[in-house]
């Protein structure tokens, strides 16, 4: 098949290279044969690209800036993200074109992240940050996870793996999803519309939801409210799942006894938004969940998964379910 690789503009870490194509269609075996593949950098690159290519690879922001569509050819498209909320409304998705995503290579780095985050609002190392920027000895004491409540808001790879690791620890891991059946790294899961009944008894909430019109501000100011006092947030999911003022607020009050957070509205933060000086916060810049190490192989491992089961007559396994949003 015709397939183009088109590289982000200005993240270098992530660009695909010949060696790493090569060896993932070693990996593929025969599955790997026989394609005519190209690999591109600038917009120019691609539309000219788009005029014979049956397959794209490419991130969310290389995607829409070829929105509409010329590409007669095109039979697929492989995102190089797992959460697409970028490219909503699909009204833009030629008839009879595939979305796939590369959902669950994101659960090693960001489960990690996830349980680090929880270890470090346990030790109270929000507020150590806060205090050594103010130049401040004072002593703090944090205490160990184990036995204490982690609610994990959305269960996929991110979620999923961070509520692993948590067990590990021996934590009680409360999981919410969209429907209320077992997960086997939760002690209890619930559905989101009983999210408000977990709330009051969470010492740790980590945010790892995807983002669509149904969790969109699924954390209003009222709800982060009934979180106990000195409780824990974490959000590596999207920042507009979480009302961040209310955060902030909730963090200068005392009444959050810490944060840790990677993704915002908007993004990149602006340099004099109040995130930066908000206190008992540490920010990271939407790079929890990628590794460079891993990323790419990871992802044309998905996209060869993905290209034999609908050659073999079945539904790709991270294609896009429209009604659902992810």
């Amino acid at each position: 098949m015709r397939i183009h690789i088109q590289n982000p503009e200005s993240d270098p870490p992530f660009d695909f290279s010949w060696e790493q194509w090569q060896a993932a269609v070693a990996r593929a075996g025969d599955l790997g044969a026989g394609h005519s593949v190209t690999i591109g950098r600038t917009k120019a690159d691609c539309a000219a690209a788009l005029h014979d290519a049956e397959i794209l690879i490419a991130d969310i922001a290389a995607i829409r800036a070829q929105i509409p569509l010329q590409a007669p050819r095109l039979k697929i498209i492989q995102a190089t993200v797992a959460g697409i909320d970028g490219l909503a409304p699909f009204d833009w998705l030629p008839k009879g074109v595939a979305l796939w995503t590369n959902r669950g290579i994101h659960a090693g780095k960001a489960g990690e992240f996830g349980i680090m985050s929880v270890l470090m609002l346990a030790s109270r190392i929000p507020e150590f940050v806060t205090q050594q920027r103010a130049g401040q000895w004072k002593k703090l004491y944090g205490s160990v996870v184990a036995g204490r409540r982690l609610t994990v808001l959305g269960l996929g790879a991110l979620g999923g793996t961070s509520a692993r690791h948590a067990k590990y620890f021996g934590m009680h891991v409360t999981g919410v999803r969209t429907q209320e059946k077992p997960h086997p790294d939760c002690d209890a899961v619930i559905a989101a519309t009983d999210l408000e009944t977990i709330l009051p008894t969470t010492e740790f909430l980590l945010v790892a939801a995807p983002l669509t019109a149904a969790t969109r501000n699924i954390l209003t100011r009222e709800r982060l409210k009934m979180l106990p006092r000195g409780a824990g947030l974490i959000n590596i999911g999207r920042g507009a799942l979480v009302d961040q003022d209310a955060v902030c607020d909730l963090l200068e009050s005392g009444h959050l006894g810490g944060a840790v957070l990677d993704v915002f509205v908007p993004e990149p933060v602006p340099q004099n938004h109040r995130l930066w000086t908000t206190k008992n916060l540490i920010i990271s810049p939407h790079t929890c969940a990628d590794d460079p190490n891993t990323y790419n192989p990871q992802t044309l491992d998905t996209f060869f998964n993905n290209l034999r089961a609908c050659q073999a007559g079945r539904l790709a396994p991270t294609a896009v379910d429209f009604t659902r949003g992810f």
